[in-house]
């Protein structure tokens, strides 16, 4: 275990832990001093040696952290130096990986980003001598007081992708070892757990939840008090509570992120819910595909339950929890609740009707609730505070904040959380710097398949659940993809209600067959003439007529959740882009030049040599011409395969 009675020191055991959580360790104990100092040291407001930080998350190790940690090894080795090198988590800025941070003794944290493996010896080489190169700098963490700042290097909180975020959920992901109980204790972990269960009734935890007005950050906003209230007042003698971190959403990475870089936290506000609906049992629903996130779950646990924070008789106050880690095979909809229940009981993952909800009869016919990981993670510093304080951010129907999974045709990528209310086009420009390539915004995808575009004409919408309904989106998971011109908003439609299309269990008929025959319709108006055969034209136009039709039929009648919201993607584009398919159904065309059978090539005379590699790689035998004459295109044997214009060389085939 990561914290054994030699790694505390200075006379510290786990046992003085446990007590000191419990609140039974003698006030009068000289114990109580050391262990405060060792947490204070553990927080490293200032160092004994140097010490290197190196962003070993999902995103850090597919940019090459991985070798850059070796290449920061190899350099303390080579140098002699004394130094210590954590591995840390995602601290949200995927842009800049792989990501490392240098502190000296009595000098400030300073980040540097991208750092490659080359680029170790002249960048952390320099920073270790105190030099750090200011053009590779990315930002300095605030200093305590008596401790020295860089000059020329701007704060944390003056870098644009930060200054705006307000962050609860993420505080300390990419700052602290995740494999670290010590220092998960040392930011103040399990302490709040601690406290509930030693002064709070179940029934005063749940009340305290529904006052600061913690809404479910998993896609349908509901009220997470009102949702305890209702398994805590069931009858069972075992309830049970799920923590959902299947995260299924294209584009989403925010839960991953979480148990990667501070699984303590999510195991603290696990703990935190599972007493407050008097559940002994409680099982985190992960995907497989995250073997990082359920390593670190998995070891965090087993410290969990050495330390006494989970298991029998918690803390010596007749507390019980037990916490498994159920593996997800990816299917999109076991993030719906009840195919999640089923899939724990090892059954197909397939949704069922609603009533009875899962509060009063859901895992085994008993009471269990379903939380998601972000609204998990919100618990330990809402209670730490208090229900005020975590209802004065936000707006009046939207509490506290969000995490989002910015992604897409934007500057700097990666995990943004703000207050709730923040303007979209806060979001976008601000922290994720707008657009690149000189690119203008089109539109913003939120909420995954189930979610909704926003055209750039409404960037001005806040981020909270009743605004982004209006504008016919939704909250959901938090998966945010920014677009720009180049993205075709039909191929856009077409390629989420393909994906929902095979992602659906098939168990009713309004969304296996209705989103099949959206798809259709999709694929039907992206094809070109040349592939029509038969009655295909006249269909064509039909199935546009009723596209809007069937897609509230499948949203009124489909089982569960996700099929209800299955047509989003194609009636939220038809909403805001309906000219883009007008262009697609009557004149044939695809402005954003991305539906390949849409597409007309044509040769410029003007600026073709005859040099004849278009005409030798044509597979059709569409292009002809003399060699060293101007080549033409026959129209109706081209196929819109493009190979002509990749063999180009001196862009002499154009496309419209």
């Amino acid at each position: 275990m990561n914290g054994s009675l030699e790694e505390w020191g200075n006379g510290i055991s786990w046992g003085d832990v446990r007590a000191w959580l419990a609140g039974t360790l003698p006030a009068e104990s000289p114990k109580g001093p050391r262990l405060e100092g060792a947490l204070r040291e553990l927080r490293r407001e200032d160092v004994v040696r140097p010490t290197i930080f190196v962003g070993t998350g999902t995103c850090g190790l597919g940019a090459g952290a991985d070798r850059t940690l070796q290449a920061i090894r190899a350099l303390l080795a080579e140098r002699g130096i004394d130094g210590d090198v954590v591995e840390v988590g995602c601290i949200g800025l995927c842009a800049a990986e792989p990501m490392v941070d240098v502190q000296l003794p009595g000098r400030s944290r300073i980040s540097f980003g991208p750092v490659l493996e080359a680029d170790v010896p002249a960048v952390i080489g320099a920073a270790l001598d105190g030099i750090p190169p200011g053009d590779r700098a990315l930002y300095q963490f605030a200093a305590p007081e008596g401790i020295q700042s860089w000059e020329g290097i701007p704060r944390q909180s003056e870098h644009p992708f930060f200054r705006s975020q307000l962050r609860f959920v993420l505080r300390d992901c990419g700052v602290i070892h995740p494999e670290s109980l010590r220092e998960a204790l040392a930011r103040g972990t399990w302490a709040t757990y601690a406290r509930v269960i030693r002064t709070r009734t179940p029934a005063e935890v749940c009340d305290e939840v529904a006052r600061s007005g913690l809404r479910g950050r998993g896609g349908g906003g509901f009220p997470t008090g009102t949702k305890w209230k209702a398994a805590l007042e069931a009858p069972g003698d075992q309830k049970y509570l799920v923590c959902n971190a299947d995260e299924g959403d294209p584009g989403a990475f925010m839960d991953r992120a979480v148990v990667e870089g501070d699984p303590h936290r999510l195991l603290e506000g696990i703990a935190i819910a599972a007493y407050a609906i008097g559940a002994r049992k409680a099982y985190v629903y992960i995907r497989a595909e995250y073997p990082l996130a359920v390593a670190r779950l998995h070891r965090a646990i087993d410290q969990a339950r050495e330390l006494g924070v989970i298991g029998h008789d918690v803390l010596g106050h007749g507390v019980d929890l037990d916490v498994m880690v159920k593996q997800g095979a990816g299917a999109f909809v076991c993030g719906e609740e009840t195919a999640l229940l089923h899939s724990i009981e090892g059954r197909r993952g397939m949704p069922r009707p609603r009533p009875p909800y899962p509060a009063t009869r859901g895992l085994w016919g008993r009471p269990t609730v379903i939380n998601n990981v972000e609204t998990l993670a919100n618990l330990p510093m809402l209670l730490q505070n208090g229900a005020e304080a975590f209802a004065a951010v936000g707006t009046s129907g939207s509490k506290g904040t969000k995490v989002f999974a910015l992604s897409g045709k934007v500057v700097r990528t990666g995990l943004v959380e703000v207050a709730m209310g923040t303007p979209l086009r806060e979001v976008v420009f601000d922290i994720g710097g707008g657009i690149p390539g000189g690119h203008s915004l089109k539109a913003v995808q939120i909420g995954g398949p189930s979610g909704g575009c926003i055209p750039a004409s409404h960037m001005d919408t806040p981020v909270d659940y009743e605004s982004l309904k209006g504008v016919g989106a939704m909250m959901g998971s938090g998966g945010l993809v920014v677009m720009d011109e180049t993205t075709c908003m039909v191929d856009l439609a077409k390629f989420f209600m393909d994906f929902i299309q095979r992602e659906s269990c098939g168990k009713c008929i309004p969304c296996r067959e209705g989103t099949r025959r959206m798809l259709e319709i999709l694929q039907r108006i992206t094809r070109s003439r040349r592939n029509e055969t038969g009655t295909d034209t006249l269909q064509r136009f039909q199935g546009v007529m009723y596209l809007e039709r069937l897609g509230g039929v499948i949203q009124d009648t489909s089982l569960c959740g996700l099929g209800q919201s299955a047509p989003n993607p194609v009636l939220s584009t038809l909403r805001w882009f309906r000219e883009e398919y007008e262009e697609h159904i009557f004149d044939r065309k695809c402005r954003a030049g991305v539906c390949t059978e849409l597409l007309q090539y044509a040769i410029d005379a003007d600026r073709c040599t005859g040099c004849t590699r278009c005409a030798k790689a044509c597979p059709t035998g569409a292009i002809l011409g003399a060699p060293r004459a101007p080549h033409y295109i026959v129209p109706d044997k081209c196929i819109g395969c493009g190979t002509c214009r990749v063999e180009c060389r001196i862009g002499a085939v154009t496309v419209a």
